[in-house]
């Protein structure tokens, strides 16, 4: 029954979206505050993020909000469905974490454009939404030459509807990926992974867009990088505000894998690992391969090896910081 309620709900959509495809979306777009001006050279950067599926998301948007190197001109939430404890609005609940942790940050004039609570039904029919509006404007506004960095925490939904919507940004845009498996040895992939399967259609509408500028950060490489619960603890736990919020969050959160850790002494961050990535090249290694076998043919780029030590000293650096002003 909720299957067929699912699919006749996003049949409706994209039968909407065919028959508006940008007005449907425009209506819904806010407007935002004005951001208070980058640091010289920061990286122009939207994040798009099923925040409420796990807790990592919600770890690497309040470092993003940390970094200098980074300027975030807006935090899109993201569907998920694949997840057995999935809620009805799962773009509704991402977008009430990402409200919830701008505030906490004290980031609140960032703009936050709600995402499509269904995934593509194909890979030519766009699911219209605020957040999918915003990525067209904010690309549009991008200086010749330049391109939008967009981070996909998640599905692809939002970035590949906007791709639909408006062609003409593919060359203003530069995609940063979360998903996927890849052996290095073999150079083979296995699309059998969470965020990918929220949304087969957006990633290879994205793998076969030819000229888009497209980078993974696998889970075959972000695996490695793991938070040890005593080392969140020291770090955030009584800190009050966002430093108890996180712990509150990774001690709530009821993992339907819970039986290979059933205390969650430990927890993979996978998503800090692709924002850290775009603002420290210098801490991975990145190789240029060909596309999975049943995608356009081209070159994309792909992150095969992470220094952890790095990454996680920097991250325990940055929220001690902030929460020693606090």
């Amino acid at each position: 029954m909720r299957r067929r309620k699912f699919i006749g709900q996003a049949a409706k959509v994209a039968l909407l979206t065919a028959l508006y495809p940008l007005q449907s979306c425009a209506s819904h777009t806010k407007s935002y505050t004005k951001l208070n001006q980058p640091n010289i050279g920061a990286i122009p950067l939207i994040i798009d993020a099923d925040t409420a599926n796990e807790i990592d998301d919600l770890y690497a948007i309040v470092w993003a909000l940390l970094e200098p190197k980074l300027h975030i001109l807006g935090i899109t939430s993201a569907q998920w469905h694949t997840n057995p404890t999935t809620p009805n609005d799962s773009v509704g609940e991402s977008q009430k974490l990402n409200e919830e942790i701008v505030k906490l940050m004290g980031k609140e004039g960032i703009p936050l454009p709600e995402g499509s609570n269904f995934p593509m039904v194909n890979t030519h029919r766009p699911q219209p939404s605020a957040a999918a509006t915003f990525i067209i404007e904010q690309a549009m506004k991008m200086p010749e030459g330049e391109k939008l960095q967009i981070v996909i925490l998640g599905p692809g939904t939002n970035i590949a509807s906007a791709i639909l919507l408006e062609p003409k940004i593919i060359p203003k845009i530069s995609v940063n990926y979360l998903g996927f498996w890849y052996n290095v040895e073999t150079k083979t992939y296995s699309k059998r992974e969470f965020n990918t399967n929220n949304d087969p259609n957006a990633i290879n509408l994205l793998l076969n867009t030819a000229g888009l500028s497209f980078r993974v950060m696998t889970a075959t490489t972000s695996q490695h990088l793991v938070f040890y619960k005593k080392e969140v603890d020291t770090l955030l736990k009584g800190k009050g505000g966002i430093g108890d919020y996180l712990v509150k969050r990774w001690e709530d959160y009821d993992r339907f894998w819970q039986d290979k850790d059933p205390e969650k002494n430990e927890w993979i961050m996978w998503d800090i690992a692709i924002l850290q990535a775009l603002a420290y090249p210098e801490w991975v290694t990145e190789e240029t391969v060909t596309t999975p076998h049943d995608n356009l043919s081209r070159d994309i780029q792909v992150y095969t090896k992470i220094d952890v030590k790095k990454a996680k000293a920097d991250y325990h650096q940055k929220l001690s910081d902030f929460l020693a002003k606090k």
